[in-house]
């Protein structure tokens, strides 16, 4: 691609979003973002120092019908690659269907309806960042011997994902990735885009401008947060999963532009398996100001837990597409954790 093409990226105020409009930017891409609000979108602009390359579009619900509408009635014929990273993430609900289901998918139908509309000639790539739990279902993830691959899929069905809101979030990731595959065949021969997902784990790492620490964080720094003010000798929930640093999701939806082999993937991202007792580790051992004043859990037992307690992923095919290396567990844990006491030091 060249540095003079435009980019959509839906959700533009989110954690992930973020640091993707900033490595865009540095590569030279023109960018345009929607936000939820005036508001949003001006404080994101100015963090950017108003940037040239970089506009901002309102969209208020992405679940509305039509939500992308405009964007693409304005833009359509500029933008030639759109990543959709926008996505319903909210636990406090008792109607998932309502909250969290129907939103993801109508969301991503809404902006792929809109490019077929109005931009059908023009976007050549469509890159929706979906999830691991695209892949698996939370009672899955807790089983030892499974193996979960790019080409894995989450069991559970529209009706059996809304037993809880854990659940539901998986579901609503696998609906709506599922939309973006099945829109694509039925679609094929009225638009011109390829698509590809980026299916992240829990994603750590440093928030791109340290003040949106301020502003409520995202649910896998919310653990992190968690941790570093836990209580000496206090108990923990032993969360696990497969994880991965921001800056390697970023990085990877520029690698899925830019690269013709990751047309058509599905982009698993995961440098490994974490729990919270690896976390609380790296904390007790990192951070001086932190030992002796936060839990320790059973040190040094996170291994043998994970191999009891989480499934395997294994992301061979996606790693040697990218042909990039992650960020480790411990480097990832300390930044995120450095950044964050930074911010707590100048309150």
């Amino acid at each position: 691609m060249t540095t003079d093409t435009t980019v959509f990226v839906s959700g533009a105020t989110g954690f992930i979003a973020l640091h993707i409009v900033n490595d865009l930017l540095k590569a030279g891409y023109t960018v345009i973002g929607s936000g939820r609000s005036q508001e949003k979108n001006d404080g994101l602009l100015k963090k950017f120092n108003n940037n040239p390359k970089l506009s901002m579009e309102i969209v208020e619900d992405i679940a509305a019908p039509n939500a992308f509408d405009e964007v693409f009635k304005k833009h359509g014929k500029e933008i030639k690659i759109v990543l959709h990273t926008a996505s319903p993430f909210h636990f406090e609900t008792t109607n998932f269907e309502k909250d969290l289901l129907t939103p993801a998918v109508n969301g991503t139908k809404s902006i792929l309806e809109a490019i077929k509309k109005y931009a059908a000639d023009t976007v050549k790539k469509v890159i929706v960042t979906s999830s691991t739990a695209a892949l698996v279902t939370p009672t899955d993830m807790n089983k030892g011997d499974l193996v979960i691959t790019e080409e894995s899929w989450n069991k559970d069905t529209w009706d059996s994902c809304q037993a809880n809101a854990v659940a539901a979030y998986c579901g609503s990731k696998k609906f709506a990735e599922k939309t973006a595959w099945e829109f694509l065949k039925e679609n094929k021969s009225s638009v011109k885009f390829t698509l590809s997902t980026i299916n992240p784990g829990f994603v750590f790492g440093p928030q791109m401008f340290a003040d949106s620490l301020k502003h409520g964080i995202n649910t896998s720094s919310g653990i992190v947060s968690e941790l570093i003010h836990s209580k000496v000798g206090g108990e923990f929930y032993n969360y696990c999963g497969p994880f991965i640093d921001v800056r390697d999701v970023s990085k990877a939806h520029l690698v899925a532009i830019e690269k013709p082999e990751c047309t058509g993937q599905r982009l698993v991202l995961s440098e490994g398996l974490f729990c919270c007792q690896e976390i609380v580790d790296i904390l007790n051992e990192e951070f001086p100001q932190l030992k002796g004043k936060i839990a320790t859990g059973e040190p040094a037992t996170g291994p043998s837990f994970l191999e009891k307690n989480s499934c395997k992923f294994d992301n061979s095919k996606t790693k040697k597409l990218l042909g990039f290396q992650f960020y480790n567990l411990k480097d990832c844990i300390v930044d995120t954790a450095a950044q964050m006491s930074e911010v707590q030091n100048e309150a």
